[in-house]
């Protein structure tokens, strides 16, 4: 009778699960037809901007969003191509008559922020208005929103304007307690990827890297600031300095924002300016729906004449890597694909990368060598391109940088740590090993590394680090000496980049696309952009990423702000061999 039960409960669980699959399909085939229905956009309408989730490269294709369920399943980020798109359609577009900069959290990295600021500028070209409205304006916000016709800051609202600070976590007396042993080997001064493991606060190379771009950074901002707001760069810096800045009163008097106003005084302006009464509600087009009429293709030019952008996002990995990570295997077959197709007459490779696994972009280098020797392939750095997201971009025609992109960091990792003492004195656990030859345990967690062990792995690590140099060198055509002068591990902003010879060119994504252009002969209207890797398709990600997007919103719900701590110690835990990558996180606030 029991098993009787057991048959029936596991048929009910079955039955019930397949009316759930089922289920999704039918509202995933339903989203996906509604999805292609024409958009109509009213006359008289405002193209709102509300940049509330983290600013990524590419909209993640996430199906529960899709089905409507896309605040229950977590945050998927915006993508900056659809943001771009919008804001350039929008400019011709004659139902659209201004842009609605709805800002007070903004996340995103200097340089996406400096790509969409650009977009807004060219859109002013159209005579129609942008306005901002904040009721906490952050740095980046207000960078952002300085380009506004009318910046509306809520009257109890506050503004941050007091420079940019970079805050580094340091894990050694955790391994201290915990019986924890690392084994450091590195090449470069300024490789500081390694230091939160083995001291507690910042060696001075990495304190000096830091506070040099983080200036650069600085500088550039507020002198686009007192471009924007017609006010001289050095009383812009005094304010920033001084931290005179404490609330809209201030920012008022300072003559940082236009007008102290609430949300709908915002609205009551942009009324006027569309006709619309003011008992009637604003007509408001959010980038959710706009971004159906934008296309982040172009579309126009011979279907025969393509230039393909390659996205590389993430920490470099070996294998096929994800939406998060850029695989070794897996970036190789789309810039070979790009590489084999005839109607691809030149390639963009968009990097967002502190680098990573050191053999992970050798391979990807591969690739890109053989590219350049049919094709024009050009780099297009977006916020950082730094250690092994230098090393894929290196070797290509022509590097486009942000004057804000984080990029350098040439230089070459690794690491170990013993964990005898843990297991021993905080579990009680030992080990013991039988062997068939002296080194046949090594590489070995559960024990303390020998001299010649540790000489071994430095002397690997500092292999890398010579071919590393001795390419670099080589693409960037000058002595290697003069390279390693540069490298040593050290970070630098685009601009210092440009000014030392690793970069060619200070822009974004529309200048490596013009560029690759021009080096393949092909004039504006006679090609195509194509996107790769290809995203998966609305169904191919209802049925592989469900329980993916269940986990993160479990993991979400349960850990709060403590996620990205232990996201970071996931991409810890999926380091393998030597690595190329800059320090774990450079959160720039």
């Amino acid at each position: 009778m029991r098993q009787f039960f057991k048959f029936v409960l596991a048929t009910i669980v079955g039955l019930f699960l397949f009316m759930t699959v089922g289920f999704l399909i039918l509202l995933g085939i339903a989203a996906a037809a509604s999805s292609s229905d024409t958009v109509s956009i009213s006359e008289g309408s405002v193209l709102e901007l509300k940049l509330s989730q983290p600013v990524v490269e590419r909209t993640p294709r996430n199906p529960f969003s899709e089905l409507g369920f896309g605040d229950m399943f977590g945050q998927e980020g915006i993508g900056l191509d659809e943001i771009k798109a919008s804001i350039k359609k929008a400019k011709t577009d004659d139902n659209i008559k201004g842009i609605f900069l709805n800002l007070d959290l903004l996340q995103a990295g200097m340089a996406s922020v400096e790509e969409i600021r650009n977009a807004l500028l060219d859109f002013k070209k159209s005579k129609k208005f942008v306005v901002a409205y904040s009721e906490f304006s952050t740095e980046k916000a207000y960078y952002l929103a300085s380009v506004a016709d009318r910046f509306y800051l809520n009257p109890q609202g506050t503004m941050e304007l007091n420079g940019l600070s970079s805050e580094v976590m340091f894990f050694k007396g955790t391994l201290e307690k915990l019986d924890l042993q690392p084994y450091i080997f590195k090449v470069g001064e300024y490789k500081s990827a390694v230091e939160p493991f083995i001291l507690d606060k910042m060696s001075e190379p990495s304190r000096e890297q830091t506070a040099s771009f983080l200036n650069s950074l600085n500088d550039f901002m507020l002198k686009n600031i007192a471009a924007a707001r017609q006010k001289d760069f050095n009383y812009l810096k005094n304010v920033s300095d001084s931290m005179l800045v404490h609330n809209a009163d201030d920012a008022k008097r300072l003559g940082l924002v236009t007008h102290l106003g609430y949300y709908d005084e915002a609205t009551d302006f942009m009324k006027s300016k569309t006709g619309v009464k003011k008992d009637k509600e604003l007509k408001l087009v959010n980038l959710g729906t706009y971004k159906k009429v934008a296309d982040t293709e172009k579309k126009s030019g011979s279907s025969s004449n393509k230039i393909a952008v390659i996205y590389a996002s993430g920490d470099i990995v070996g294998g096929k890597g994800d939406d998060e990570t850029i695989g070794g295997q897996g970036m190789s077959e789309a810039i070979r694909k790009a590489r084999l197709d005839k109607n691809v007459k030149a390639v963009v490779l968009r990097i967002n990368s502190p680098g990573g696994s050191s053999l992970a972009s050798d391979v990807i280098w591969r690739e890109v060598m053989l590219t350049k020797k049919v094709k024009p392939i050009i780099a297009s750095m977006s916020d950082v391109a730094a250690s092994g997201g230098y090393y894929i971009a290196m070797a290509c025609d022509t590097i486009v940088a942000h004057p804000t992109t984080i990029t350098g960091s040439i230089g070459v990792f690794g690491m170990m740590v013993n964990t005898e003492n843990f297991l021993k004195n905080k579990l009680g656990i030992t080990t013991d090993r039988v062997k068939t030859g002296k080194f046949s345990d090594v590489p070995s967690v559960t024990r303390a590394m020998t001299p010649y062990e540790k000489m071994h792995i430095q002397r690997e690590v500092e292999r890398i680090y010579d071919d590393f140099t001795t390419k670099a060198a080589k693409s960037r055509k000058m002595p290697v000496e003069e390279l390693r002068k540069i490298a040593s591990g050290r970070v630098w902003s685009g601009i210092e980049a440009k000014q030392r010879g690793l970069v060619d060119v200070l822009g974004g994504m529309e200048q490596a696309i013009a560029i690759a252009a021009r080096k393949a002969k092909l004039k504006e209207g006679e090609y195509r952009l194509r996107t790769l890797p290809a995203q998966k398709s609305f169904m191919d990600n209802l049925l592989s990423d469900t329980e993916s997007q269940v986990k993160m919103y479990s993991l979400r719900s349960e850990l709060g702000e403590m996620l990205p701590y232990y996201q970071q110690y996931q991409r810890v835990l999926q380091m393998q061999g030597i690595q190329a990558r800059m320090p774990f996180e450079i959160e720039i606030n």
